[in-house]
């Protein structure tokens, strides 16, 4: 009902300025190249192609290789181990099995996929099993099915990487050398950013960079105020400049929902909880921690949230956890600049530390 209201009202408006509808042939229209008017979709590319582990629709199956390798008449058995081992990790999808036989011998071929409901549970049962041991001789050997396609993509013939000329980048401190010696602030208003000059003796803001569509969630100056952080679905990224405010830099986590900066603005911190498809499980928390000026990784922590809070015996937040405020400030000294950054992102957003 509501696709035929919007077809009326299109087809009123087409009448009221003269359109003709049907000799509009839509297929023929075709945007400037490098054009998108401010439109930006939902799916940008926010990391790279190696890393778009949701765009295969794969992401929840896993490959468990090194398997036993038995004639036809103990596959069940077989099958009801691996099920056992890997349905304590998260539920796996009904038809979600498969380990195939050889057409010849009729005997298993030493591997087996399993599908589970989200990717997280996939992700989940890799970490726990990857060298599990069943027995002796048979070590479990795990891989997410979407590895293959970049196992594939290995050329067999090594070529040094081509080096791209020196390109000087803009002055992210740019704005320091106002002669008003303004700073500036951001608004957000339905799906437009906009960043402005913050004048006191001026009741009107000027304006600096306006864009629609920036942002799936929010956005976040860095402590130093050289980056401004977007949120997406497929992770974060970073802008800066004196007025363009070009993307610098991307930092793939899925479904992130919260980000943080450590203070000298070098690592990126980001968060995301997931809800497992079996409401008897916890919840799955992932915190990344990123180099901000290369994208690089540099520890990733994930557990359920018990794994962070107080008592837990995980990390930096178990240890500091079961120590005194005291204690705890004066390790923290001591720790590396990721680590601290850890502690207070954890102790402000979060987990009561």
């Amino acid at each position: 009902m509501g696709d035929v209201m919007v077809l009326n009202d299109i087809e009123a408006t087409a009448a009221r300025i003269g359109i003709d509808l049907s000799q509009l042939d839509l297929d023929s229209i075709r945007l400037p190249p490098g054009e998108n008017f401010g439109i930006i979709s939902d799916d940008e590319d926010i990391y790279q192609e190696e890393n778009s582990e949701l765009d295969s629709g794969f992401g929840n199956i896993i490959v468990v290789d090194n398997l036993p390798v038995v004639p036809k008449e103990k596959y069940e058995k077989l099958e009801n181990v691996i099920r056992k081992i890997y349905s304590q990790i998260g539920l796996i999808k009904d038809d979600g099995f498969w380990m195939p036989l050889d057409p010849e011998t009729q005997k298993t071929l030493g591997y087996c996929f399993i599908e589970y409901n989200t990717p997280q549970e996939a992700e989940l049962a890799k970490e726990k099993t990857h060298g599990y041991k069943l027995d002796r001789s048979h070590i479990f050997a795990v891989n997410m099915f979407d590895d293959f396609d970049r196992f594939m993509k290995v050329p067999d013939q090594w070529a040094p990487p081509e080096s791209n000329p020196y390109k000087p980048g803009e002055n992210l401190q740019q704005w320091l050398t106002d002669e008003k010696a303004r700073d500036q602030l951001v608004i957000r208003a339905g799906s437009d950013t906009e960043v402005l000059w913050n004048d006191a003796r001026h009741l009107k803001p000027e304006p600096v960079y306006k864009r629609a569509f920036w942002t799936e969630s929010f956005v976040q100056w860095s402590p130093l105020g050289t980056y401004l952080a977007t949120i997406h679905r497929q992770g974060a990224a970073v802008w800066g400049g004196a007025s363009t405010f070009n993307r610098l830099m991307r930092y793939a986590h899925p479904q992130v929902r919260l980000i943080d900066f450590s203070p000298g603005e070098k690592y990126l911190v980001t968060y995301s909880s997931h809800e497992p498809s079996n409401p008897r499980d916890a919840n799955r928390v992932v915190i990344n921690i990123f180099d901000v000026r290369t994208g690089k990784v540099m520890r990733d922590f994930k557990g359920t949230p018990d794994d962070f809070a107080i008592g837990g015996t995980g990390g930096v937040a178990g240890c500091l956890g079961r120590c005194s405020n005291g204690l705890a400030e004066k390790m923290i000294s001591i720790l590396p600049e990721w680590a601290k950054m850890l502690y207070l992102f954890m102790k402000q957003k979060h987990f009561h530390l």
